[in-house]
């Protein structure tokens, strides 16, 4: 057994490990040195009896961090972040106000738990959903285990956990966040190498076109007859504003200033019927 000595000389690992009444071998007495490290000021040996505590109490944090495993995050990251919540309880411990290990559980817990709902989710979604998603999920492990393994339905899971049925859905489709899968994913019932974004759809600008046409047939009818011929030989035809001219028996300037005239009149219609609707 690896033994670590305190600043002031004591033997922090060789001490009985107890905690509340049940023995734990992670669970050192070190309240002697909490009273200590909380008499000591800022400094090098309040530093170092702050250090020998974390040691002490580390392999608590691991155990505390393996009840999280298999669920998307390694191991040696949430020992990390058990360790982080370790060092915050041993800084907010008061001696005299009860065990160290029933402060330090749940901080360390805690500090996890912030992890998984900050960290791990790949979109982000309310606390409260993220509550119902750990509702539904340990009600549906209950009742595969209580049922043989048959998966349980909305209302099953909504009395098992006292939810209601909108809960519930609200859980499992949270349980679809925590993680995204790629655009760039293969179907995988294709063969061709078609991927998710190819069945997502894009802006179909002709339906802007469609839009437009509806817009100003009302002030196309209003048109005179020469003027919506003018319209239609050069925007459906496709011609030249000199060929127009030729075929009227007009000037190109005079097809000109037609054009812009209409089409100034037909979209001031046209907007002023889009304010009134």
């Amino acid at each position: 057994m690896l033994v670590e000595t305190s600043a002031h000389g004591s033997d922090i690992s060789a001490r009985p490990r107890v905690s509340g009444g049940r023995v734990h071998d992670d669970a050192p007495d070190t309240a002697a040195d909490f009273t200590r490290l909380a008499a000591l000021p800022e400094g090098p040996e309040r530093d170092a009896v702050r250090d020998e505590l974390a040691r002490a109490w580390l392999p608590m944090a691991h155990r505390i961090a393996g009840r999280f495993r298999n669920r998307g995050e390694s191991l040696e990251d949430l020992r990390q972040v058990a360790a982080l919540g370790l060092v915050k309880a041993i800084d907010r411990f008061e001696p005299g106000r009860g065990a160290f290990e029933s402060y330090a559980v749940p901080t360390i817990t805690g500090e996890i738990k912030r992890h998984f709902r900050d960290r791990m989710w790949a979109l982000r979604v309310p606390r409260r959903v993220q509550e119902l998603r750990n509702k539904v999920r340990v009600a549906r492990r209950d009742l595969v285990t209580t049922s043989g393994g048959s998966t349980p339905s909305v209302a099953e899971v909504a009395a098992h956990a006292g939810m209601t049925e909108e809960e519930v859905k609200a859980g499992l489709e949270a349980l679809d966040s925590f993680s995204t899968l790629s655009l760039d994913a293969e179907m995988s019932s294709s063969d061709d190498g078609f991927s998710l974004a190819d069945t997502i759809g894009s802006n179909e600008e002709a339906y802007d076109v469609v839009i437009d046409r509806e817009a100003v047939k009302e002030g196309l009818r209003r048109l005179p007859e020469r003027e919506r011929a003018i319209l239609y030989m050069r925007f459906f035809e496709d011609m030249t504003q000199s060929r127009i001219a030729e075929q009227l028996g007009i000037s190109q300037m005079h097809v000109s200033r037609l054009i812009s005239r209409c089409c100034a009149q037909v979209r001031e219609e046209a907007l002023d019927r889009g304010n009134r609707s």
